[in-house]
């Protein structure tokens, strides 16, 4: 069996560290080095939940794409949630590793499995990495579908083939305006529309598109709008990123066990659709 060391140097070099974000906080949170890894599990978020699953699965390390310390700490005491996510690691001898923005901007990525996921055919990244000559590497992707269709039914699409959520899919734009190509970013992306009008694409899907920058992007140009929940643009990471890490072990004789988390971790629990959103304000 491989010593943690080594599953996380060819995670990092899958995802080096090197290239996240100044801000972000990715990396070993938790771990002894030199504990065996016989099961991982992948997930987006390292919240309770998660680590229950991973205690319950017999999980020796926990991958996730969410930092647990985003703005860092001076405790890890059991009395607030994220301190019991670490003693719960520790007591389990489970350890915990982060690809935030290095994952986002890799090649594959956090994008890639998004476009994949939605039956698009990648074209470039959205926003590319300079440091990369092939460029492969980057921030969201500029994708084409398969045959043009109706933004009503590319929703329609995306609803169906990502992880359903009580948000699902919202739209902006004509229902009938046709679709042949789409900027997807896995997670936050109302900070890209000056790229994504720089691309000249039909649509852009993202998540926690925000009032003010949606309607300011709708009025710029014919721009259609999809905003899907946060969790479910990222989660098909994790079913790429457990592939992955199952061709390296194959390639090094690991026989890791590597699992990927079902568990919805999206905050919203609940949706009630208005019954007539044309119908104008109350009088």
């Amino acid at each position: 069996m491989p010593r943690l060391s080594e599953v996380i140097a060819a995670l990092e070099n899958l995802w080096p560290a090197a290239r996240a974000e100044s801000w972000d906080a990715v990396g070993t949170v938790v771990g002894d080095p030199d504990q065996e890894v016989t099961r991982v599990l992948f997930a987006v978020d390292p919240v309770q939940e998660i680590v229950d699953e991973a205690v319950k699965l017999g999980a020796d390390l926990l991958v996730t794409h969410h930092p647990l310390y985003l703005r860092g700490t001076t405790t890890v005491a059991a009395d607030h949630f994220k301190g019991r996510v670490v003693h719960t690691l520790i007591k389990n001898d489970i350890a915990l590793h982060v690809a935030h923005t290095n994952a986002d901007t890799a090649d594959p990525g956090v994008s890639d499995a998004l476009a994949g996921a939605l039956d698009l055919r990648v074209v470039r990244p959205l926003v590319p990495d300079p440091t990369d000559g092939e460029g492969r590497r980057g921030l969201g992707r500029i994708c084409e579908l398969d045959h043009p269709m109706p933004l009503r039914d590319f929703a329609a699409r995306a609803a169906a083939r990502l992880p359903a959520t009580a948000q699902g899919i919202r739209a902006a734009g004509d229902p009938e305006a046709l679709i042949r190509t789409v900027a997807v970013s896995g997670g936050s992306g109302d900070s890209l529309f000056d790229d994504v009008r720089a691309a000249g694409v039909d649509a852009f899907l993202t998540a926690d598109l925000r009032h003010h920058p949606a309607s300011e992007a709708v009025l710029h140009s014919p721009l259609a709008l999809l905003d899907a929940a946060h969790w479910a643009t990222e989660w098909p990471w994790c079913e790429l990123a457990a592939t992955q890490l199952d061709e390296i072990s194959d390639r090094h004789g690991w026989d890791l066990r590597v699992h990927v988390s079902k568990t919805v971790t999206d905050p919203w629990t609940a949706h009630a659709a208005s019954s007539d959103p044309t119908a104008g304000a109350p009088n």
